[in-house]
């Protein structure tokens, strides 16, 4: 076990502080280091190991990295998008197909919804085929969820979809892609009342008048797993976390729907089925520097009854005064998300989350009640960071235990084996 190492009040944001995790390796990926929520791995023919992520922004569309050694990682491809207002910012990789999330800047704007590419030959990506969401009200795929092969579950907006308030512009979207030359959409589903039409009043008049303000009823992530292949574990910022019935995938019906704002702030992102354990846990995002939309919390919710999640604990977090000092933003964001899949490391009992400039961290959930940090990862900040501070944005664990972070801005990729 690693020595403890602690930041007092007002250090430097270039310290860093390292617990029960050990650096292999830092990557700044040829200078564009900014990577978004999308990291997966691809166990390619030959037996490589290729780790794909995605860019939170313009001008890189995605990278392709060799970490059949985690100590050496090694860029063996890297794309640029078509312009500078837009962004992949998430992808998935199932065998030897990796689909691309695109999201423009504007409404209007193209190209915007997602493309499917073979990689069958991890230096050579071709493109297959690209699923437009382009329209007069939408900007495309946010983030995407592709594990079983067949279908693409996304945040998106679409041609035919005008909100009522622009900030509700995504909704949830389920693609068929079995024929990966011509996807086809399966079906939709959307808060009620943030559609123009719909018959119920919006959100925004029945709960948007909360003192702390509102990012959206829109969603964010979309996760199934072939646990339960007729639910859908979706994050839709303030609306909370929503549990969907998708045995009719043309017709997804609500199971339960848990928010904790108000009072809390808002901005459900990750929703986490621990299913031999009758928990979930849900991830709200810190979208603001310095600490100003605290507390960002990452909960633990009872699921025994799934029509009536129930909130037991939040996980550990650092100390507000220390972190909303260091720059950029400090809270929840993501969690490593228990893929399926011959290359991802999976657990009920162990969760990784990530803080921005709080680090790396992960957590003993063996009691639920109470749960136990036993790791952090908090580099010093990167070179040419326009907050002064790290950004940890997204999370992956390989089957081999080998943990992969990426800041949001310019420090790229590390490579961690944990020591617990």
């Amino acid at each position: 076990m690693s020595e403890k190492m602690n930041l007092s009040k007002g250090s430097n944001p270039a310290d860093s502080m390292i617990w029960n995790f050990k650096l292999l390796a830092q990557d700044p990926l040829n200078g564009f280091g900014n990577v978004g929520e999308g990291i997966n791995m691809q166990i390619a023919a030959d037996g490589r190991r290729i780790l794909w992520v995605a860019h939170e922004s313009a001008p890189t569309n995605f990278t392709g990295i060799d970490v059949s050694d985690p100590r050496k990682p090694k860029v063996i491809t890297q794309t640029q998008l078509p312009h500078n207002k837009m962004r992949s910012n998430s992808l998935d990789v199932v065998g030897n197909t990796m689909i691309v999330a695109y999201q423009t800047r504007d409404v209007g704007m193209t190209p915007a919804g997602f493309d499917i590419f073979d990689i069958t030959v991890p230096e050579k990506p071709k493109l297959v085929s690209h699923f437009d969401t382009s329209g007069p009200h939408s900007r495309g795929v946010h983030t995407l969820w592709f594990v079983d092969g067949e279908y693409v579950h996304m945040a998106s907006g679409a041609a035919d979809f005008q909100p009522r308030n622009p900030k509700d512009d995504q909704m949830y979207m389920i693609v068929d892609v079995r024929n990966p030359s011509k996807p086809v959409e399966a079906g939709r589903w959307w808060a009620p009342g943030t559609r123009e039409g719909d018959s119920e009043p919006s959100p925004w008049v029945t709960e948007g008048k909360f003192p702390v303000g509102k990012s959206g009823f829109r969603c964010h992530n979309t996760n199934v797993y072939p646990e339960r292949p007729d639910r859908a574990y979706v994050g839709y910022i303030d609306y909370g976390a929503v549990i969907l019935d998708i045995s009719d995938k043309a017709h997804p019906k609500v199971v339960s729907r848990w928010a904790s704002n108000p009072p809390y702030p808002g901005w459900a992102h990750t929703a986490l089925p621990l299913f031999s354990r009758d928990l979930m846990v849900v991830s709200h995002e810190s979208t603001k520097d310095n600490g100003a939309d605290w507390p960002k919390l990452v909960w633990v919710l009872d699921m025994r009854l799934e029509n009536n999640p129930m909130p037991i604990s939040t996980l550990p977090m650092p100390p507000l005064e220390t972190f909303s000092k260091r720059g950029g933003r400090f809270g929840g964001h993501n969690l490593h998300e228990n893929q399926p899949g011959p290359a991802a490391w999976r657990s009920d009992t162990i969760v990784f989350s990530t803080l921005f400039n709080g680090g790396l961290r992960a957590y003993d959930l063996s009691d639920p009640f109470r749960p136990e940090e036993i790791a952090y990862f908090v580099p010093g900040a990167p070179p040419l960071s326009r907050v002064n501070a790290v950004q940890i944005n997204d999370i992956f664990v390989d089957d081999r235990g080998i943990v992969y972070t990426v800041d949001r801005f310019t420090g790229g990729l590390y490579t961690l084996e944990m020591n617990f």
